[in-house]
């Protein structure tokens, strides 16, 4: 659920990306006799921020990633363990049962 999380909100940031792209493009068609090198500063600035928002969120799926990795691997070696102790109990009630038939034989052939 994390992970797919993580996707929708990079999409929405491409999404919001590409939005802002189109709208800076069409401010610097519309102010072509002005100076277009604020806008350019504020461009970039906030390109910059977003990146880096985007390499956090990304840090932030890599971790998650590995949580569930070491989750489902933990996960596994307690089924293992688990399937191992049921055979076990198998085993050994297999062994007590033997042994409870073994000393009622033993019982009836004795004499009274």
């Amino acid at each position: 659920e994390l992970w797919v999380s993580l996707e929708e909100h990079q999409d929405a940031l491409e999404l919001i990306m590409s939005k802002y792209r189109k709208q800076m493009l069409q401010l610097l068609e519309g102010r072509k006799g002005e100076d277009a090198e604020p806008v350019l500063k504020v461009h970039q600035a906030n390109s910059v921020e977003i990146e880096s928002q985007i390499d956090r969120i990304c840090e932030m799926g890599e971790v998650m990633r590995k949580a569930v990795q070491v989750d489902d691997d933990q996960f596994f070696k307690v089924q293992e363990k688990l399937a191992q102790l049921e055979l076990e109990n198998k085993e050994l009630r297999e062994l007590l049962s033997i042994s409870k038939e073994s000393f009622e034989v033993e019982r009836e052939d004795l004499p009274d």
